[in-house]
């Protein structure tokens, strides 16, 4: 369990790293900034969870004597646990930065939505519902929630996929003397 706490621990550490240097780098005061900050952000996330699940499992797999099996179920334990661990911090993260570090953040989203929006024509009270919509998700506890429900799912994909390619077999019982 320490193991799978220190890897959820660190893709936490790394993710809230990536999000603080958008910000100082001003991605994260512009609608116009903001879908590059979006390109950026995913593949770094998706870059730090794949390294840093990978490199959980093999160090629960190491902890397991070799003469044991550490087969997909123990695997995947490892990686939901890592994910679940990352999930939660993150979404601690994301209040705390939503209400305190960049309380402006929401509204950057909010204005590129909108713009998005009235691009494609969509004015008037259809555009008003969808701002108070957007206005109520788009806030520091509603977005955490969405942060640890949709960031477990997609980690808990990834756990499936890389527990398929960290299982070890059983291994092989020596036949028996008579």
């Amino acid at each position: 369990m320490k193991t799978c706490a220190l890897y959820g621990f660190i893709i936490a550490l790394a993710d809230s790293l990536l999000i603080l240097a958008l910000f100082f780098l001003g991605f994260h005061s512009d609608p116009d900034k903001l879908q590059a900050a979006k390109m950026i952000g995913g593949l770094g996330a998706l870059a730090i969870g794949i390294t840093f699940t990978v490199l959980g499992i093999k160090a629960r797999r190491s902890e397991v004597p070799e003469t044991e099996e550490f087969g997909y179920g123990r695997a995947l334990g490892a990686g939901v646990l890592i994910s679940l661990v990352a999930s939660v911090l993150m979404a601690v993260f994301n209040y705390v930065y939503g209400a305190f570090i960049n309380p402006g953040f929401f509204d950057i989203i909010i204005q590129d939505q909108l713009d998005k929006m009235q691009a494609k024509g969509i004015t008037g009270s259809r555009a008003d519902q969808a701002e108070r919509i957007l206005r109520f998700i788009m806030s520091p506890g509603p977005y955490s929630i969405y942060t640890l429900v949709a960031g477990f799912i997609f980690a808990f994909v990834l756990s499936l996929i890389i527990a398929a390619f960290l299982k070890r077999p059983e291994p092989a019982t020596p036949p028996t003397q008579q």
